[in-house]
């Protein structure tokens, strides 16, 4: 598994500056909108679940704005009714900070700040890399992780040094890997997959029921 000197649980400081372009990106958007969050996403739910769920990057106006993985943009929509629905999470969601309390299961991305165009960079994922490793390596109960998107598929992969050729994305495909850590794909919960159809609500529920079963299998 990959690590870095600088990479720890709770991920970058909010001002990170390790990736100059995300940066000035993020300055560029403190500018325009003083009120929104603007800093690195941290991470939402406790480091004691089984579940960890890895999209790419925050959205401009989801958790750029709101500070929390998936919140305020299209993607959580479906993502956080569907933890409701599985028991993984209680409250209301309202697409703001404070909602509502994960159960038993974490949220994160591979990038921690958002990107222009939604599109990181291979450096800026190889550099933020080590936070991720050092926040699954500090999940004693961790046991599944349900990733949402090709590109996270390979995020998480180069993290845990696990060869592509070995792991093929495909939705609902769950893997099982010799450290006791099962991975389910699915489809990311985008707008654009949602409104052509390549995702619907029953296949994401159907991916989330598999990595939920690969969390509380007898290890």
């Amino acid at each position: 598994m990959v690590k870095t000197p600088a990479a720890v649980a709770d991920g970058p400081a909010k001002d990170c500056r390790l990736c100059p372009r995300l940066a000035d990106f993020r300055d560029e958007n403190r500018r325009q909108f003083p009120d929104w969050y603007n800093g690195a996403v941290p991470a939402f739910g406790s480091l004691n679940a089984r579940l960890l769920v890895v999209g790419l990057a925050p959205g401009l106006r989801g958790a750029n704005r709101t500070g929390r993985p998936f919140t305020g943009d299209y993607a959580g929509e479906l993502l956080y009714p569907s933890l409701l629905k599985f028991g993984l999470a209680k409250g209301t969601y309202q697409a703001e900070p404070g909602d509502l309390e994960l159960i038993d299961c974490r949220i994160t991305n591979a990038v921690r700040c958002v990107p222009p165009a939604n599109k990181p960079t291979p450096a800026e994922q190889k550099t933020c890399r080590g936070f991720l490793a050092a926040e699954i390596s500090a999940m004693p109960r961790l046991r599944s992780v349900l990733v949402l998107g090709r590109i996270a598929h390979d995020a998480l992969l180069s993290t845990l040094g696990l060869r592509k050729a070995a792991y093929p994305f495909g939705h609902a495909e769950t893997y099982s890997l010799d450290t006791k850590l099962s991975f389910t794909d699915s489809y990311h919960c985008s707008r654009y997959n949602l409104n052509t159809g390549r995702l619907t609500a029953p296949m994401f529920h159907h991916a989330l029921e598999l990595a939920i079963k690969a969390a509380h299998r007898k290890s």
